[in-house]
C-alpha cells in the first residue's frame, strides 16, 4: 500500500482509517504495492443510504446469488435433478481431490507449528489481542461447526454404528452399503468404535486444518502484509499485482459464492432441526410455512446481532451459546451412561488415531459409498465454509502468534467436537443397544437428538435448550458470514456501512 512504506520500523497502530484495518505494532514486513483498500470502491448516499462497496464483485455476487434463488424457487422440479446430477458428478469423480487436499492442509498445518514462522505475531511484533481467550474460543467453535454438532451429535454415530454392525453388503460384485472401511457386521464393540472414529474423523483436525490454513493466510497478508482482507490477497505471492484486475476479482466472487451456499447448507440443517424440535416439543405443525416463519424470526434477530458488530453482538452471542452447550453437555454426561462417556473419549481417540490411515486415504477405497457420500460432501462442505470460517478467525485472531493461532485452531475445536460427539452419540447408541430404545435409531435425523433426550430426565427443559442453542447457532453462523461477506464485497473493508450489512 502506498501509505505504509516496506520497512521494518515500528508503526503506531491505525484504527481509525478508511479500510478499517489497523496498521501493523512493531516490526513487520509490508508488501510494496500502489493499492490502496477501497480504491476501487464505488461511495454514494442515495436516497440517505450509505454505501461503500466494490462494484464489480458487490454488484456480480449479489446477481449470481439472486438469479439462483430465483430458478431454484421458481423452477424447483426442473433445477433439482442438475443439482443431484452435480452432487454425484462432484462426490463420485473428485472424492479424491477433496480427501488429498483435506490431509494437506492438516499436515501442512501441523508442520507449520514446529517452524520458525510459528513465532511471528499476526498484526506485528507488538500488537495485542483483541479478544481474551474464553472470547476468542467461544467465537472459533460456534463460527466453525456449531449448528452441524448439533445436527449429526446423535444421528451420524447412530447411523455409522448401524450401517457397521450391519456389515458389508454386496450386489453384482458391488458394495451397496454404506459401512465405513469394512464394517463390523454382528460385533458390537467393535462396530461402536468403528462409527466412533469415522464421527471424529469428519468433525476433528482435517475440517479445523482447511480453517487454519485459510485463516493464517488471511491473517498474515491482511494484518501483517498491509494486503485487503479479502480470498485475493492470498494469491499475491501467484499472481502479483493482477490480483487488482480481474482475476482478483473472481477469486472474491467465487468466495462470496462458497460461503453462501455453505452456509445455506448448515442454516439448512438448523431451520430443519429447530421446526421438528418446535414439533416434537410443542406442537408446532413442522411444515415449510414454519420454516419461513422461523428463518424470518432468527434473521431478524441476527440482524440486530450482526448491527451491533464484533464485540457487542458477535461475541456476545458465541459466549451464549458456549455456556449453553456447556449445561447441555454436562448434562448429559452427569445423567446418561457417565463412565461409558468418560472411557469412551479416551478409547474414541485411540480409534480415530488407529483408523486415521484408512479413513483418510483418497485412493482405491472400498467403501466408496462412505467416502464419497459422506466424507467427500464434508470436505467440499469444509471447503465451501473455508473463506467464510477463516476470514472470521482470521479477523479475530489478531495478536496471537502463528503458533498460538494453529494450536488453538486445530486443536481446542477438535477436543471439544471429541468430547461432544462421545457424550451424545455413547448416550444414544446405549440406549438402543443397552436398553433397547430402538425409537432413537428409528427417528428422523432431524428429531434424534431430542428423542434421546425424551429417556433422559428434565426432557422439556433439556429439548428447549436444545432448540434454543440451534438458533443461536444459526444467529452466529448467519452473523459471522456477514461480516465476512462484508469486507470481500467492500474490497476489503472491515467497516462497511450498515445498509451493507442488511442486505
Amino acid at each position: 500500500m502506498a501509505n505504509h512504506p516496506n520497512d521494518d520500523k515500528p508503526q503506531a497502530p491505525d484504527n481509525t482509517g478508511s479500510e478499517g484495518i489497523p496498521a501493523p505494532e512493531g516490526a513487520a514486513n509490508l508488501i510494496d504495492t500502489d493499492y490502496v483498500i477501497g480504491q476501487d470502491n464505488i461511495t454514494a448516499s442515495p436516497l440517505g443510504i450509505n454505501v461503500d462497496l466494490h462494484g464489480k464483485v458487490f454488484i456480480i455476487s449479489s446477481l449470481l446469488i439472486l438469479f439462483f434463488v430465483i430458478i431454484t424457487l421458481a423452477l424447483q422440479e426442473q433445477v433439482e435433478p442438475i443439482f443431484s446430477s452435480m452432487f454425484s458428478f462432484l462426490t463420485d469423480n473428485l472424492s479424491w481431490v477433496f480427501l488429498l487436499s483435506a490431509n494437506v492442509f492438516v499436515i501442512l498445518a501441523i508442520v507449520l507449528i514446529f517452524t520458525p514462522m510459528g513465532k511471528v505475531r499476526i498484526g506485528g511484533a507488538n500488537a495485542k489481542p483483541s479478544f481474551s481467550y474464553l472470547g476468542w474460543f467461544a467465537m472459533l467453535f460456534a463460527a466453525g461447526m456449531g449448528i452441524g454438532l448439533m445436527f449429526y451429535g446423535v444421528s451420524e454415530p447412530l447411523t455409522h454404528f448401524g450401517t457397521a454392525l450391519n456389515g458389508v453388503t454386496m450386489e453384482n460384485g458391488v458394495r451397496t452399503d454404506w459401512a465405513p472401511l469394512g464394517g463390523a457386521e454382528g460385533n458390537t464393540q467393535a462396530a461402536i468404535s468403528l462409527s466412533m472414529a469415522a464421527t471424529i474423523f469428519h468433525w476433528g483436525l482435517h475440517p479445523w486444518g482447511a480453517y487454519a490454513i485459510v485463516g493464517l493466510s488471511l491473517a498474515i497478508f491482511a494484518f501483517n502484509k498491509g494486503l485487503p482482507l479479502t480470498m485475493r490477497s492470498i494469491f499475491y505471492p501467484i499472481l502479483g499485482e493482477r490480483i487488482w484486475g480481474w482475476p482478483g476479482h473472481l477469486i472474491d466472487i467465487l468466495a462470496v459464492f462458497a460461503t453462501l451456499f455453505g452456509l445455506a447448507t448448515s442454516l439448512g440443517l438448523g431451520a430443519t432441526q429447530a421446526s421438528a424440535g418446535l414439533n416434537y416439543l410443542f406442537g408446532i405443525p413442522d411444515n415449510n410455512v414454519t420454516l419461513v416463519l422461523l428463518i424470518m424470526g432468527i434473521t431478524a434477530v441476527a440482524l440486530g446481532s450482526i448491527l451491533l458488530g464484533v464485540d457487542k453482538g458477535v461475541q456476545r452471542l458465541s459466549q451464549l451459546n458456549m455456556g449453553l452447550a456447556l449445561l447441555l453437555l454436562v448434562f448429559v454426561i452427569a445423567v446418561g451412561p457417565t463412565l461409558l462417556i468418560a472411557t469412551g473419549v479416551f478409547e474414541n481417540l485411540v480409534g480415530y488415531v488407529k483408523n486415521l490411515p484408512a479413513l483418510s486415504m483418497p485412493f482405491d477405497r472400498e467403501d466408496a459409498n462412505f467416502s464419497q457420500g459422506w466424507t467427500a460432501f464434508y470436505w467440499a462442505w469444509w471447503i465451501a465454509w473455508s473463506p467464510f470460517v477463516g476470514m472470521f478467525i482470521a479477523r479475530v485472531s489478531r495478536g496471537r502468534t502463528v503458533r498460538e493461532f494453529l494450536i488453538a485452531v486445530l486443536l481446542v475445536p477438535s477436543l471439544a467436537s471429541v468430547v461432544w460427539m462421545t457424550a451424545f452419540g455413547t448416550t444414544a447408541i446405549d440406549q438402543v443397544v443397552n436398553q433397547g430404545i430402538t425409537e432413537v435409531q428409528d427417528a428422523a435425523l432431524e428429531l434424534q437428538l431430542f428423542t434421546m433426550l425424551e429417556h433422559l430426565p428434565l426432557t422439556a427443559i433439556t429439548s428447549f435448550v436444545g432448540i434454543v442453542l440451534v438458533i443461536v447457532f444459526f444467529v452466529t453462523s448467519s452473523d459471522s458470514g456477514s461480516l465476512v461477506i462484508d469486507s470481500i464485497t467492500a474490497g476489503g473493508k472491515v467497516d462497511a456501512p450498515k445498509p451493507q450489512r442488511i442486505f
